[in-house]
C-alpha cells in the first residue's frame, strides 16, 4: 500500500473500522484509490466485480462530509443496483435517498433535502438526472463528489454504452474542478480505459486490479436448439447449490423457461425490463431470490451491472451473450462470499442470429434520421405520434433515430414535441461503422471462448487486458473434464419437448383504434375475443413448420399442424358452441384457405367465406401500428350476401401487429357476427421477443 498522506490514511481507516468493525483493513488498491479521489480530483477505478467500488466512494463521502463538503450525487443506471447500494450506504450511517422512476412523486422533496444538505448521498439515474425539473434545481445543491458508476456505459466502445450516459460528460464538464470524479466499473479494456480517460479530463488516477476471479468454475456446453438446453437445465440444475441466475437473450425466453422449469417442480422467476404497471413482477421476483426463496432467477441483462448477492452460486447463460466483457460482468454475479461458484455457457446458431439483430439496429440509419429530420422541420413540431403516423417506419426505429439526433443536438425537445435545431447535421457514418465492427469482431472473440481450449477465465480476463492472469485450475478445460454432463438425459429431453410442443400464445384484442388511421377514433366499437396462437415463428416445434411449410413448394401446411390446431379448437368449439370457421382471404395464395378447410372438416364444423379483400399494398410492408391499422381498415369488407354466423372461428397463418385479425373481426361483427374467435398457426411479432 502507497500512502502520500498519513493524516488522510489514519482518517479513512478510522471510518472504515467504524463501518465494519475494529481491525477492518483496505483491500489492495482501496485506500490509493480513496486517495486518489480526495487528492487528485479525478479518478478512474476499474476493479473486479466484489472488490468493494462502492466503499470507495462511501468512504469519500464521509471524509468530504467530515470536513463541511456538499452531497454525494452517484449516477447509477439500474433501480435495483441502486436499492442494493442504497442499503449498504445506510449501513454505514449515510443518508441516501434516490431519484428515479420510482420516486417521482417525492422527487421534489428529495431535490429540496439535497438542497438544504439533510441528505449524504443521492443516487440518480441518467434520465432522471436530464430532466427539466431536476435540472433546473442542481443550482441550489452542493454537490462535494460526482461519481459515475459503471462508467463503461459512457463509452461508444463499452459493451453497454448507453445514450442517457454520454450526457455526463457534459455534467463533468461544468463541474468546479475542486469538486472530486470518481467513475467506477468492472469491465473496461484498454480501448475504453482511454476513451474514459478524455471524458474524465487531464491527470486523471487510474486504479486497475487483476480481473481473475478465483471463485468460478467455468464449463461450455454446446447445445444446438432450445430443447436441448432446456433438458441439460432440467437435468442438472438440482445437481448444483444454492440458487442462481440464467440469463436468456430476450425477455419471451425469460418467460418460457422461467414456466418450463415451474412445470416441472423446480421453483423460478423471469426478471426483464417491464413496464411500470408490471414493474411489481420485478420486485417480488428479485426479493424471492434475495431470499432464497427460488431456485433460479431467469433474467435478461437487465439483471446484471453491480447487481450484490453474496451466495450466488451458479450462473447459466441459455444463449451466447455479445462479447466477452459483458459475459465476465454477468458472471460476476457469482461467488461473491462463498468459496466456490459454478458457470455454464450454452452455444448455438441461434445465438449468433440473435446478436446479429442486435448489432444491425444498434444505430440508426443515414435514410431514417434525415426522414424524422425532414419531417420535423417541414412541420415546425412534431410529437412521436405525428412522426409514426406520417412515416411507414417501425416506432423502435424512429424512436432510435429521435434519441441519437437529441443526443447529438440536431433536435430539442420542448413539452411532447420535437423541433429542429440550427447545427447542421452530419451522420456520424464512419464512427458508427467503426463500432459495428467492432462489434462483430467481440462476437468472434465470444465463439473463440466457446471453442478455445486454454482455460476460460484466463481467457476472458486477458480479453479485458488483464495480461498477467493465471490459469484458474478448476474449470472444464484446466481440469481436462466436464463439471457436469455436457448432455442431458432421454427423459429429461422428452420432458423438453412436451413442454415446446404443447406452448400456445394468446391473441389479446385490440381495444383501440390508432388516432391517424382511417377509422373512426377512440374506443373499438366490436372487439375479438382473446385468440389462440399456435407457435412462436421459426421457434423449434411447430413454428419451425409453419416457416418450412409457408415457403415451400407445395405452398401446403402439414397434416401434422392441422391435427394440433384442432386439438386446441375442439374444447374452444364445444365450450363456446361454436357453429363456423372462416378465414383471412388472400389475393397472393390459397395457402390459409386450404389449411383452413382442412381444419374445419378435422374439427367437424363448416367452413364459409365471409370475407374479400381489395388490392392494396401488403400488411407485411406497414412498419408501425399507425400505417398498419389503416392498411387492413380499407383492405377488408363483407362478402355480398355473406350468412354471417353468430360465432366464428378466424384463421390466419401468420399474426404480427394483429390489426388484420382486428378488423376483420370488426368487420364480422359489425355484419351481424356476435363473437370472433381468432386462431393463428404462428406469431411473428419482436413484442416479447428481441428485447432485453
Amino acid at each position: 500500500m502507497t500512502i502520500t498522506d498519513p493524516k488522510l490514511y489514519a482518517e479513512s481507516l478510522s471510518f472504515l473500522n467504524l463501518a465494519y468493525g475494529a481491525g477492518a483493513e483496505f483491500r489492495p488498491g482501496q485506500y490509493e484509490a480513496i486517495e486518489a479521489t480526495m487528492l487528485h480530483r479525478r479518478t478512474l477505478v476499474v476493479q473486479r466485480t466484489g472488490w468493494g467500488k462502492s466503499l470507495v466512494y462511501f468512504l469519500c463521502t464521509m471524509l468530504l462530509r467530515s470536513r463541511g463538503a456538499g452531497i454525494t450525487l452517484v449516477v447509477s443506471p439500474l433501480l435495483v443496483l441502486m436499492q442494493n447500494q442504497m442499503d449498504a450506504a445506510e449501513r454505514m450511517g449515510l443518508r441516501c435517498e434516490a431519484l428515479n422512476s420510482e420516486t417521482a412523486d417525492r422527487r421534489e422533496w428529495i431535490l429540496n433535502a439535497a438542497a438544504r444538505s439533510a441528505l449524504d448521498v443521492v443516487f440518480v439515474t441518467p434520465e432522471t438526472l436530464f430532466r427539466e425539473e431536476v435540472q433546473t434545481r442542481l443550482p441550489d445543491i452542493s454537490i462535494g463528489l460526482f461519481v459515475i458508476d459503471e462508467a463503461h456505459c459512457i463509452s461508444d466502445w463499452g459493451h453497454d454504452f448507453r445514450l442517457e450516459y454520454s450526457r455526463l460528460k457534459d455534467v463533468i464538464a461544468m463541474l468546479p474542478y475542486n469538486v472530486p470524479v470518481l467513475a467506477t466499473t468492472a469491465t473496461a479494456n484498454d480501448r475504453v480505459i482511454e476513451d474514459l480517460q478524455k471524458q474524465l479530463g487531464q491527470e486523471v488516477y487510474i486504479s486497475r486490479g487483476p480481473l481473475s476471479r478465483e471463485s468460478l468454475a467455468i464449463q461450455i456446453l454446446h447445445l444446438p436448439d432450445r430443447k436441448n438446453r432446456y433438458a441439460w437445465i432440467l437435468a442438472n440444475l438440482s445437481k448444483l447449490p444454492g440458487s442462481g441466475i440464467i440469463y436468456c437473450l430476450t425477455q419471451r425466453d425469460c418467460d418460457y423457461l422461467a414456466d418450463f422449469l415451474n412445470a416441472n417442480g423446480i421453483s423460478a422467476m423471469s426478471y426483464y425490463s417491464r413496464n411500470k404497471q408490471e414493474d411489481e413482477r420485478n420486485r417480488k421476483a428479485e426479493a424471492a431470490f434475495r431470499a432464497n426463496q427460488i431456485k433460479a432467477l431467469v433474467a435478461t441483462i437487465k439483471l446484471g451491472m453491480g447487481y450484490d448477492k453474496g451466495d450466488i452460486s451458479f450462473v447459466i447463460h441459455f444463449q451466447m451473450p455479445a462479447n466477452v466483457v459483458s459475459y465476465y460482468q454477468q458472471i460476476g454475479r457469482a461467488g461473491r462470499s462463498i468459496e466456490r461458484a459454478y458457470i455454464f455457457l450454452m452455444s448455438g446458431q441461434e445465438d449468433e442470429e440473435i446478436l446479429d439483430y442486435f448489432v444491425k439496429t444498434a444505430f440508426p440509419t443515414e435514410e431514417d434520421t434525415l426522414l424524422v429530420l425532414d419531417y420535423v422541420r417541414d412541420a415546425g413540431g412534431m410529437t412521436l405520434r405525428d412522426l409514426e403516423a406520417q412515416l411507414n417506419m417501425r416506432r423502435s426505429r424512429i424512436e432510435k433515430a429521435v434519441t441519437f439526433l437529441l443526443k447529438d443536438g440536431y433536435l430539442y425537445k420542448e413539452n411532447s414535441k420535437y423541433y429542429v435545431s440550427p447545427k447542421p447535421f452530419v451522420y456520424q457514418r464512419e464512427h458508427y461503422q467503426s463500432i459495428t465492427a467492432i462489434r462483430y469482431q467481440e462476437i468472434e472473440q465470444m465463439k473463440a471462448l466457446v471453442h478455445t481450449q486454454d482455460c476460460y477465465s484466463q481467457f476472458i480476463v486477458r480479453a479485458l487486458d488483464d495480461r498477467n492472469a493465471p490459469e484458474c485450475g478448476h474449470c472444464a478445460n484446466c481440469l481436462g473434464k466436464n463439471l457436469l454432463p455436457a448432455k442431458a438425459s432421454f427423459l429429461a429431453k422428452r420432458k423438453a419437448s412436451e413442454y415446446i410442443n404443447g406452448l400456445t400464445l394468446t391473441i389479446e384484442p385490440r381495444k383501440m383504434w390508432v388516432n391517424f388511421a382511417a377509422t373512426e377514433a377512440g374506443k373499438i366499437a366490436f372487439i375479438n375475443q382473446t385468440g389462440i396462437c399456435l407457435s412462436k415463428y421459426g421457434d423449434a416445434g411447430y413454428g419451425a413448420l409453419v416457416q418450412r411449410d409457408k415457403y415451400s413448394a407445395k405452398r401446403r401446411f402439414c397434416d401434422e399442424l392441422v391435427g394440433k390446431s384442432a386439438q386446441l379448437l375442439r374444447p374452444l368449439i364445444r365450450e363456446h358452441d361454436i357453429t363456423h370457421i372462416t378465414c383471412v382471404p388472400s389475393l397472393r395464395s390459397d395457402l390459409v384457405q386450404d389449411f383452413s378447410r382442412r381444419l374445419a372438416r378435422a374439427c367437424r364444423v363448416p367452413f364459409v367465406e365471409l370475407l374479400r379483400k381489395r388490392p392494396v399494398p401488403q400488411q407485411k410492408h406497414m412498419e408501425n401500428s399507425a400505417h398498419q391499422c389503416a392498411n387492413a381498415f380499407v383492405s377488408f369488407s363483407i362478402i355480398d350476401d355473406a350468412s354471417i354466423p353468430e360465432k366464428v372461428i378466424l384463421i390466419d397463418d401468420v399474426v404480427d401487429s394483429r390489426w388484420t385479425m382486428t378488423v376483420c373481426g370488426y368487420r364480422l361483427m359489425q355484419a351481424g357476427c356476435k363473437e370472433v374467435y381468432p386462431f393463428a398457426l404462428a406469431d411473428s411479432s419482436l413484442k416479447g421477443g428481441y428485447s432485453q
